[in-house]
């Protein structure tokens, strides 16, 4: 029987760095781990809309870098950097709020992403955007794999969508596939990312898979 595996766990150590990283403090696990998914989370809903494509943290004993991958840079930096000083405030307050595990010195990195179309964090967003405008998801779904598709990076894209489609009873799943996508080749570089569409009827559970070619470094 095969397993379903997440494409970019499974490529940790090999092509793929994790998110989070810490150094310093080994017996300090259990408050950074919790510390960093409640701080995900909670950046995750203040920068809804903005296209963030990752989220990664950076820790030492003294100091959390916060490191923000998107495609409208600006967008988050604001005028003359007034927007990640009021995003680093929010966060601090965060941390005060919960009792998390903080750091004496917050840093927040705005990153610009280069290619969006092939990028899939931002290739779900725009889907998600499409399906939250009530456009018809197939429509959503074509006009998505054919913009990713233009990129010369990309070799092969699969989009699926699954939830109430269309306004539908029944819950039903939707996809489309173009070019290859090699899930268990490890030097295949497949970018993956999962985002949730809210409309009407309910949730739209949005998968993205976008193979760029294998590496061999």
């Amino acid at each position: 029987m095969t397993h379903n595996v997440h494409p970019y766990a499974h490529r940790i150590g090999i092509l793929r760095d994790w998110k989070s990283r810490w150094f310093g403090n080994r017996d300090m696990y259990k408050q950074f781990l919790r510390s960093d998914i409640l701080l995900r989370e909670y950046l995750e809903k203040q920068l809804r809309g903005q296209y963030v494509s990752t989220i990664e943290m950076e820790r030492d004993q003294k100091s959390l870098r916060i490191i923000l991958q998107t495609s409208r840079p600006g967008v988050i930096i604001g005028r003359n950097g007034e927007g990640v000083e009021i995003l680093k405030k929010k966060v601090l307050s965060f941390i005060s709020r919960n009792n998390l595990t903080g750091a004496e010195e917050v840093k927040i990195d705005v990153q610009e992403v280069r290619s969006p179309e092939s990028n899939a964090g931002i290739v779900a967003k725009m889907v998600q955007e499409g399906l939250e405008r009530r456009l018809p998801f197939r429509r959503v779904l074509k006009q998505t794999a054919d913009k990713v598709m233009a990129n010369r990076d990309v070799v092969g894209v699969r989009l699926a969508l699954s939830g109430r489609l269309g306004g539908a009873d029944m819950a039903r799943r939707e996809e489309i596939k173009k070019g290859r996508i090699p899930l268990q080749t490890l030097r295949a570089d497949v970018d993956f990312a999962r985002e949730r569409g809210r409309i009407a009827q309910g949730d739209i559970g949005i998968k993205v898979w976008i193979y760029k070619g294998d590496i061999f470094e």
